[in-house]
């Protein structure tokens, strides 16, 4: 199994608890850390919209709660419309939204990397594989600040 399944694999099983009452749109972000390790989140909304968190935050945070903000050297996503038993549909790929995009350009400017950025939809059946700097160019991060 290649990289890029396996996380796509873990992402769609992190969809399955996502906290989207409000959207019913269920996202699932699995990181890859340079030791093997996988680091899953699900979205999670509140219903002041403004304080839900992306699935791929809430794998950073996680990664960076065990001290390994440094290590991601990949990362799968995966969305779609939340049915009745936490499965996940649609036909599009989901890719991380600009806030996400910096949050993992944060952490991946401090572990000294670009990363892949595998996104998929939910039927598995569209998709795709980018470099972060693609996905955000000219980013904004820590070597700005000068920050190593």
């Amino acid at each position: 199994m290649t990289n890029r399944e396996k996380l796509i694999d873990a992402a769609r099983a992190a969809a399955s608890f996502a906290h989207a009452p409000y959207s019913k749109f269920g996202v699932g972000a699995a990181l890859l850390l340079d030791d093997g390790t996988l680091v899953t989140g699900a979205n999670f909304e509140n219903a002041s919209y403004g304080l839900s968190l992306c699935a791929e935050t809430v794998a950073l945070a996680k990664a960076n709660s065990e001290g390994k903000l440094r290590h991601v050297t990949e990362i799968g996503v995966i969305g779609g419309m939340l049915g009745a038993n936490g499965a996940i549909t649609g036909g599009d790929a989901v890719r991380p939204c600009g806030r996400c995009r910096q949050i993992l350009n944060e952490a991946v400017q401090l572990g000294g990397r670009d990363i892949l950025v595998h996104c998929s939809s939910a039927d598995g059946h569209a998709l795709e594989t980018h470099r972060l700097s693609d996905l955000l160019p000219h980013a904004f991060g820590p070597a700005d600040l000068g920050v190593d």
